[in-house]
């Protein structure tokens, strides 16, 4: 029996998803989002590449690359869907998709196994679909072959970029062109010829290929990024490549700095169609064309009440949504921001995202509830100096040892058992007791338990933020 083909998936995980704004924020961007079902986009496309194995294919481990500040969240819908990664490489600043591929087939070149490479946002409604297609791009990439995914279209899509390719009689298509994001009557013409696909953004190739061709065609990128693995560090399953040497890593997409190079090159590329109900859920348009809608074109998740409406979306998270009368519109509402937009302009939410910035606002970085390592915390009240927060720790887990120079704290146990460190005392509080803890005291809450803490923190004092803290020990490495 021959030996099984060894694939390496890679996932995918960084960037923001400014268009799926107010759901989607710079610090819990769409990837982590569950838009459908019980599992993220992450989750989604984790399970769908661990699902590749046959008789004459193997799969490893995956590896994830993504941004240093989601690292902890990954880990954990990993752990929610009981999948071990092989590690973790840390992006220390977004550097588009080229560099991040490189960091994944450098991690990977020793043994130089197939990598089947997905972003972490996208959904597929046919699941057997989804892993023939791969199946088969992984058998051609064995052999040396770059093979991208191909989403045979139904519709003439403007919003993505399109592979034109023609039969071949060894295997899958020959790719012939890659062609940029079209007009409408382009984009028609496309449809009807029947010989273009959409560019999924999925690959499947051997991290030693990936490494020559870019060597060929950005030798820059293939040295910057180089440099910046050489000097890597690692620390539990986190890999850091060198800060300051990835920073001067050139800025590139895998599709610019490779792909589009390939046919008519020494580089074999092919296309594999995908008819499996694909969609990159770009912005809420994608989101509303991707969920089930009643007769009238109406998607609803939360709790929505719809009235004489068509072709609308509505995600309620927090609270009643209605809507009466509408007609194509996005209403997405969050507990601290709402957004209403014309749904054929849902790829202009990013142009409120920007002017969020540009105001210094907070409500395009993070939710009102904020994930930790260690659970979450939902600021429920807040006022001239004082601030709520209900405060969730997981079993065995626990906050770092620490301290605030401007804010007191009072703590009051919900559910569980909280353990306190105040000071040289350490104690034991559940359900309905409480503690103090004065300002300037050195303190930690931890759950020795088995079931989730939840706790009411009341803090108050002449100053709030989350910069005023002092940690002196960390279970998760951080240090502000």
């Amino acid at each position: 029996m021959s030996t099984p083909l060894s694939v390496l998936p890679v996932i995918m995980a960084g960037g923001s998803g400014t268009r799926l704004w107010p759901l989607s924020r710079s610090g819990f961007p769409k990837q982590f989002l569950v838009l459908s079902g019980d599992d993220s986009l992450f989750q989604q496309a984790t399970r769908r590449l661990m699902g590749l194995a046959a008789a004459d294919i193997h799969v490893q481990a995956p590896l994830v690359v993504g941004n240093a500040e989601h690292r902890f969240m990954a880990l954990e819908q990993l752990r929610e869907i009981r999948v071990e990664p092989a590690a973790v490489v840390l992006e220390p600043s977004g550097r588009n998709t080229a560099p991040a591929l490189t960091l994944a087939a450098l991690a990977a070149e020793d043994t130089d196994p197939v990598l089947v490479v997905s972003p972490a946002d996208q959904t597929v409604a046919d699941g057997p679909a989804f892993t023939a297609a791969l199946q088969q791009a992984v058998r051609a990439a064995a052999q040396g072959a770059i093979v991208i995914l191909g989403v045979t279209p139904d519709r003439p899509e403007t919003g993505y970029g399109y592979i034109r390719s023609t039969a071949s009689a060894s295997g899958p298509a020959q790719v012939a062109q890659f062609v940029e994001k079209p007009d409408l009557a382009t984009a028609q013409r496309y449809l009807a010829e029947g010989c273009y696909t959409w560019n999924s953004g999925m690959f499947v190739l051997r991290a030693s290929v990936w490494l020559q061709a870019l060597a060929q065609f950005r030798p820059d990128i293939a040295a910057a990024t180089r440099a910046a693995w050489a000097v890597r560090a690692t620390d539990a399953r986190f890999i850091r490549p060198g800060l300051a040497e990835f920073n001067a890593v050139p800025a590139e997409s895998v599709d610019y700095a490779v792909m589009e190079r390939c046919p008519g090159s020494a580089f074999d590329i092919r296309m594999v169609p995908l008819a499996a109900g694909w969609n990159d859920l770009g912005a809420w348009d994608a989101v509303w064309q991707a969920t089930n809608r009643d007769a009238q074109g109406n998607s609803a998740t939360g709790d929505v009440i719809q009235q004489d409406c068509r072709n609308t979306l509505v995600h309620a998270t927090s609270r009643l949504v209605t809507t009466l009368g509408t007609a194509d519109v996005v209403v997405v509402e969050t507990p601290d921001a709402v957004l209403v937009a014309d749904r054929e302009r849902s790829q202009d939410v990013k142009k409120i995202v920007q002017r969020l910035q540009a105001e210094g606002r907070g409500e395009q970085n993070l939710h009102r509830k904020v994930h930790r390592p260690w659970g979450w915390y939902d600021s429920i009240d807040a006022g001239p100096r004082f601030q709520v927060k209900r405060i969730m720790v997981r079993p065995g887990a626990s906050l770092s040892l620490q301290m605030h120079h401007h804010r007191a704290e009072h703590w009051i146990v919900v559910t569980g058992t909280a353990e306190v460190t105040c000071g040289e005392r350490k104690i034991l509080l559940t359900e309905n007791q409480s503690t103090y803890i004065p300002l300037g005291e050195v303190h930690r809450l931890a759950n020795p338990g088995k079931v989730d803490l939840e706790i009411i923190e009341v803090q108050s004092g002449s100053y709030l933020g989350e910069d005023d803290i002092v940690r002196f020990e960390d279970t998760y490495g951080r240090t502000s």
